[in-house]
């Protein structure tokens, strides 16, 4: 095929033919640029916005780790409080540990040792343990603890007696009964007077 046209016109429809082709591919790398640009700003946001609800959890969660730690410090104080109270009391009582475990022995029946005492938080009371030989003789610890002759105890409660058999008794002793006691108002063993009062 013989071209006759003049080689300028050729030569202008040449460059036309690139010019477009130019032209194509500068749209394709703007467009390709506007995508680029376009995924960035939502990557941007969409971090941002991961950033900001993270956050919002971190300091949620401090916050809840503060009241957490409020609260416990909280139940510290009250127990230790409680515990305070409970010392205050009886040091209050002045209480002659050796003198009352010198006068519960006296008035225990035979066939019993007194196993533990221990001060609980009921105000002017202690808790008892006693090994005995049978049942009988632990109902029978009850009724010598609370005799108003001994001017020990207003009352006593049996919390328990349990009674096993004879091969597993410790030291000889089957039963072992539980004591609540409750101190008499007027009791001459117990308690120290204050400084300075009259004997």
């Amino acid at each position: 095929m013989i071209n006759l046209l003049p080689l300028q016109i050729r030569d202008n429809i040449l460059y036309a033919r690139r010019n477009t082709k130019l032209m194509h591919w500068a749209i394709a790398m703007l467009m390709g640029i506007a995508g680029v640009a376009i995924v960035a700003v939502v990557g941007h946001f969409y971090i941002d916005q991961n950033t900001q609800n993270i956050k919002h959890q971190a300091e949620q969660a401090q916050a809840e780790l503060k009241e957490l730690k409020l609260e416990e410090t909280q139940k510290r104080v009250e127990s230790i409080s409680s515990s305070l109270k409970l010392v205050t009391q009886v040091l209050s009582k002045q209480i002659l540990m050796s003198e009352l475990i010198q006068q519960i022995g006296a008035v225990m029946p035979a066939g019993t040792s007194l196993s533990s005492l221990s001060v609980n938080k009921i105000e002017g009371g202690i808790d008892l343990t006693v090994l005995s030989k049978n049942y009988q003789t632990a109902s029978q610890v009850q009724l010598n603890l609370q005799d108003p002759n001994n001017k020990i105890f207003e009352k006593v409660d049996i919390l328990g007696i349990n009674c096993s058999n004879a091969t597993s008794a410790t030291n000889g002793y089957p039963c072992s009964g539980t004591y609540r006691a409750l101190f008499a108002k007027e009791n001459p063993f117990l308690f120290l007077k204050p400084a300075g009062a009259k004997q």
